[in-house]
């Protein structure tokens, strides 16, 4: 009988290589995978572009510069590759795959619907192309209590009120991004201020405007989605390996996924539609019952969204943050890379 653990990967995805994680891809990958950094570079230099080696070796963290989507894209998906590559494979069988957002690109490659190599394409291309979209960004808003546990009535109030400023003429305002205990609204600059302006009392945090951040997930992405599907062939694709979970919860098998009908999600609805990743770990969770859940780096920022989107259907009992952290001291059942102690248990 075997011994090793089977495991839920979920790959990050934007504003999770920061200030701490300047330096990490070249100190953790550097010495083990420089093939595979060379193939980066190489891809990079050949659009012009700085390469992953550069970006991360900067003297210093840049807001302007390693948060821009065309930087932070290919750094993420770096970390995030280079980190599911570093996994124990002697002691944990992956089984599934998930992703956050930009994220999915990362799953496509770490449950090889597409080589590590063209992630890195497409990773690449689409730090890029989501710069191109109508006007609008992002805001990001907290709905539960300092348990993890939802306020009661505060989504449905800002579901409400959503909807009452879309309907606005001149007002463009949708969800985005679910990140169980955060939501993420996208719309133009009139709906997002109206937004701002008009949201009721949230816990812990005022609604943040996100930074560098277009209307991801919205009809407002249209360009992007057009130059996706011109610029990155359905060629690239093929049948996953193991399974992935997207962000509509829908589950990509490896004997019954059409590689056509994963590219035309991804460079479609994925970026013109919500993303609904809470519901992905829900699903995976429920589908694939893991003995973990391991997050790569770059970073552990989504790990409270990982536990909240738990809390969310009381799984294995967690109700609550005293419940997680609970079970994180006794037997984790999340092991962020980002964290060295947790990475020491995922790599050997």
């Amino acid at each position: 009988m075997s011994t090793r653990k089977t495991a839920l990967v979920v790959a990050p995805g934007r504003g999770t290589y920061g200030k701490g994680e300047l330096g990490s891809i070249a100190r953790l990958h550097g010495a083990r995978f420089p093939d595979l950094i060379a193939n980066f570079d190489a891809q990079r230099t050949d659009r012009g572009q700085p390469t992953v080696t550069e970006l991360d070796g900067a003297d210093r963290f840049s807001v302007a510069t390693h948060m821009r989507g065309d930087v932070a894209a290919p750094l993420i998906y770096t970390a995030t590759a280079l980190d599911y590559l570093s996994i124990d494979r002697e002691k944990y069988d992956v089984i599934a795959v998930a992703g956050n957002s930009m994220g999915w690109y990362s799953a496509l490659a770490l449950g090889g619907a597409v080589s590590v190599a063209d992630g890195f394409r497409i990773s690449n291309a689409m730090g890029l192309n989501s710069q191109t979209h109508g006007p609008g960004g992002q805001i990001l808003l907290q709905v539960v209590d300092e348990d993890w546990r939802p306020v009661p009535g505060l989504r449905d109030a800002l579901f409400a009120l959503v909807d009452s400023i879309a309907a606005r003429p001149g007002h463009a305002l949708v969800l985005s991004i679910d990140l169980a205990g955060m939501l993420v609204f996208a719309g133009d600059e009139a709906g997002l201020a109206a937004l701002l302006a008009e949201a009721p009392p949230t816990p812990g945090r005022d609604p943040l405007r996100l930074a560098g951040h277009g209307p991801f997930h919205t009809p407002l992405m249209f360009g992007s989605a057009d130059k996706a599907k011109a610029e990155l062939p359905a060629g690239l694709f093929s049948a996953p390996a193991i399974p992935m979970v997207d962000g509509r919860g829908h589950v990509w098998r490896r004997f019954s996924s059409d590689p056509a009908a994963v590219w035309d999600y991804t460079f479609g609805h994925q970026i013109l539609a919500p993303y609904d990743f809470a519901l992905s770990v829900q699903v995976a969770v429920k589908e694939f019952a893991p003995d973990v859940i391991i997050l790569p780096g770059p970073g552990d920022t989504l790990g409270g969204a990982i536990a909240q989107s738990l809390i969310g259907i009381t799984w294995q009992g967690i109700a609550g943050k005293g419940d997680f952290m609970a079970r994180q001291a006794s037997d984790p059942i999340l092991l962020s890379m980002g964290r060295p102690e947790q990475r020491a248990l995922v790599t050997g």
